[in-house]
């Protein structure tokens, strides 16, 4: 008899330490490693469950499509130049505002109350950088603050696809790993947010730049260099 009914596999925090960090290997503005990233990820796509691993291998696909020249400037062309498809999280809700200090607060007090610290070379409210944190450090804390801005996420997620960019895959794929209790009210919100945009324009935004070695994925999600213990020890 024929399967009528199929259920979602349950996502596991396993599975989301290694979304976040191969979406966060994503994300890192192309350069030399690129090609090495890119192969990383396609191998842990195997090790996911599909609603999880088919958007990140539409990423895949589309990255690897364009070489390492028009990769970095499609990057620029896409996030760097585009508030709409901003990779800082408190964009949307706070904009260029005193609000977005404390918002972002937020972000760094969550990352030292785990007895790390914020990467200094980034904001704390990146998404490479939020990712990175949940899946090398603590991944209860990482959900958190993604569970927090779901509505930007989700904001990205669709200018990404309007344009469209094989990067919607791969926050498509963050989305997947975010409990989402009430849909319509996150619908409402996001429209909400994009009929009125921002409270005001931001600052210009640089590339963010991979803070962990290259490595394979697949093993125990543990080194980290870009946040490090109060102790200066790298986590």
């Amino acid at each position: 008899m024929r399967k009528l009914f199929g259920r979602t596999p349950r996502v596991t925090d396993r599975h989301r330490r290694l979304v976040w960090q191969a979406v966060s290997l994503l994300l890192a503005y192309p350069d030399e490693d690129r090609a090495a990233r890119l192969a990383l990820v396609a191998r842990v796509l195997d090790e996911l469950p599909p609603n999880l691993a088919s958007p990140l291998a539409d990423a895949v696909a589309g990255l690897e499509a364009s070489s390492t020249q028009q990769a970095a400037e499609d990057y620029v062309q896409t996030f760097d130049l585009r508030r709409r498809r901003s990779l800082f999280l408190t964009y949307w809700t706070d904009g260029d505002t005193r609000n977005r200090g404390n918002s972002m607060l937020l972000f760094a007090n969550t990352y030292r109350d785990c007895g790390v610290e914020p990467p200094s070379d980034e904001l704390p409210d990146h998404l490479a950088v939020v990712l990175e944190f949940g899946a090398t450090v603590d991944v209860a804390g990482g959900l958190a603050l993604l569970e927090k801005h779901r509505v930007p996420l989700e904001l990205l997620r669709c200018a990404l696809e309007e344009m469209p960019s094989p990067y919607a895959g791969a926050v498509a794929a963050v989305l997947a790993t975010v409990p989402e209790p009430d849909p319509a009210a996150t619908r409402l919100e996001a429209q909400r947010l994009a009929e009125q945009g921002p409270p005001a324009e931001s600052v210009g935004l640089s590339p963010y730049a991979v803070t962990i070695p290259v490595q394979d994925l697949t093993a125990p999600l543990r080194g980290h260099a870009g946040i490090t213990t109060r102790a200066g020890e790298v986590r």
